[in-house]
């Protein structure tokens, strides 16, 4: 085991407390300020991990009168949430046909419907508390083999006609072209019902939103372990303090560590990376992404961009298979950018990131009851920003006595990783550079 492995995510990349220099970090509205948490507490819920997840559960707690503490590592927004590509997308990681296909129609429905209201739930949040988060419609799915386009038709025709969705269409080569200024895309389609925003200052946003209603938050306050002490006692312990809640909420996700072997074996980290050209010119930007949408491309290992408030080019893409962080981010994603627009080649980049994100075997959400006191979520795959929002509303309802969403996503099918918390590494390894290799084909 590496010295990094025996880190674990939350401190083999990252300095404890201090956000990554980061474009969002750089550009991130007020940055609250809040406590370690130092000697006991109780509280009807303690929420371990201060990300979407655990502050939209926080903030949907305490509306509903409960007493509420937040817990995290390091800061708010710290991990997943506020270093990921600000996609707000409006369906579910797996496809509608591939849904229908393991659960048939009905509860197929049942997981669009919740897709649906977790891209709704998000705007709703930003506009009741007025988080400026550049929220802009409109995400590109772009094909980048010819082979994909009758797929990519056919589902777009689906969705208009078995779904009801009329904010989808295809784009022909021509057009997608037009909409994005490179040669490497044969056809897609544009969804105007996602969309793009800056995903920091959207979590900051619910942080100070949920603050107002009364959450507790702690900043710094790494949770060593839980224990259940009782039908309705749970007791939580950090390092300089602790806290009896009668629910405990896991919204770690990429970041659980070994908080609970579980969620742990079905719920896998990863990390991915992105970097921020200095500001384009108007001329350039809008060359590169005409009408200022989100693309996100139809490799396995996706490459993602969209352009900044102030026109830089964010782009994601690469993933690497260890626990560290590539030594120089800029470089490493500086060429995939090049492969998709050559015409940055002159272009600087001002900024490199990574971030860990979690994923599961198949690449749907992870939802468990894991105790009569503790609930978990995670495992969004890329698709967060919707999901996790939306996971934390569920599991604060489930709390509440709703248990109707909370049930049909604790119902979807889950695997542990193959191989267990000690070989799902290598083989998780071997099966992204078959993918890798096959996107090249």
């Amino acid at each position: 085991m590496t010295t990094a492995q025996k880190k674990g995510f939350l401190y083999s990349n990252d300095k404890a407390g201090e956000y990554p220099d980061s474009y969002y970090f750089a550009s991130a509205n007020e940055v609250p300020q809040h406590p370690k948490l130092k000697g006991a507490e109780t509280a009807d819920v303690c929420i371990i991990g201060a990300g979407f997840t655990g502050l939209s559960a926080a903030l949907h707690l305490a509306k509903a009168g409960y007493a509420v503490t937040l817990l995290d590592a390091h800061r708010v927004g710290w991990g997943a949430s506020g270093r990921n590509g600000g996609q707000l997308g409006s369906d579910m990681r797996s496809g509608q046909d591939d849904l229908e296909s393991q659960y048939g129609k009905a509860e197929a429905h049942a997981l669009w419907n919740i897709a649906q209201e977790a891209n709704e739930l998000c705007r709703q949040l930003i506009n009741e508390h007025n988080i400026d988060c550049d929220l802009t419609d409109g995400i590109i799915h772009a094909d980048h083999r010819e082979r994909y386009l009758k797929e990519t038709r056919e589902y777009t025709e689906k969705l208009q006609k078995d779904y009801g969705y009329d904010k989808v269409r295809y784009l022909d080569k021509a057009e997608i072209q037009q909409q994005v200024g490179s040669e490497s895309y044969y056809g897609g389609s544009l969804d105007m019902g996602a969309a793009h925003l800056h995903p920091l200052n959207y979590a900051l946003g619910l942080a100070k939103a949920a603050s107002a209603a009364g959450v507790t938050i702690y900043q710094e306050s790494p949770v060593l372990s839980y224990q259940q002490t009782g039908s309705d006692n749970v007791h939580v312990k950090t390092a300089d303090g602790d806290i009896r809640a009668k629910h405990v909420l896991l919204a770690c996700n990429g970041y659980l560590d070994k908080l609970n072997k579980k969620v742990a074996s079905r719920v896998m980290p990863i990390n991915n990376y992105i970097i921020a050209t200095e500001p384009l010119t108007d001329e350039l930007a809008s060359h590169l992404i005409r009408d200022n949408h989100a693309v996100a491309d139809s490799r396995f290992v996706v490459n993602y961009f969209r352009l900044s408030a102030d026109k830089r080019m964010l782009f994601g893409g690469g993933e690497n298979y260890s626990f560290q962080f590539p030594p120089d981010i800029k470089s490493f994603v500086r060429k995939h950018m090049l492969s998709i627009y050559p015409q940055l080649d002159n272009t600087k980049i001002d900024y490199g990131w990574g971030g860990t994100l979690a994923i599961t075997v198949s690449r749907m959400p992870y939802f468990a009851k894991v105790s009569d006191s503790v609930l978990s979520a995670s495992g969004y795959s890329g698709h967060g920003v919707a999901m996790a929002t939306m996971a934390g509303k569920i599991m604060a309802d489930m709390i509440d006595g709703k248990l109707a969403n909370f049930d049909t996503m604790a119902k979807l099918k889950t695997y542990p990783f193959p191989g267990g918390t000690s070989l799902r590494w290598p083989l998780l390894v071997l099966a992204m550079t078959y993918y890798s290799l096959r996107d090249k084909l």
